[in-house]
């Protein structure tokens, strides 16, 4: 299947989701420095995709995807810190995770197509 457009890429499809999920969770939370750092995170795994697919490379494009699947562990890591500091239930923390270990998924295999 050959894919024309990054939307309609599966990995900038749940990393949109997954980003809108952050900015509504995080809305409220006092916790400035925490919440731009994640927020940011998730924009980037989004568009690291979208701005790698543009490129019109496959090179190209495989480097942005190591760089969106680096910033979805750096979602990851700041979710285990959320549920330590009490920002997020267990349940909404095993949710997200979930979430982004299934983007690093789609990505990884990604990256292995434009190997």
């Amino acid at each position: 299947m050959k894919i024309d457009q990054f939307e309609d890429i599966i990995a900038w499809q749940n990393s949109r989701n997954l980003t809108v999920t952050l900015y509504r969770i995080f809305k409220d939370n006092r916790d400035f420095g925490f919440k731009d750092q994640i927020q940011r995170a998730s924009v980037s795994i989004m568009n690291n995709i979208a701005e790698g697919f543009e490129r019109g490379s496959d090179a190209d494009f495989r480097r942005f995807l190591f760089i969106a699947k680096a910033s979805c562990g750096e979602v990851r890591s700041m979710l285990y810190l959320a549920k330590d500091l009490k920002y997020v239930t267990d349940s909404e923390h095993r949710q997200l995770v979930n979430s982004a270990i299934e983007i690093s998924k789609t990505i990884s295999g990604f990256i292995k197509v434009l190997s």
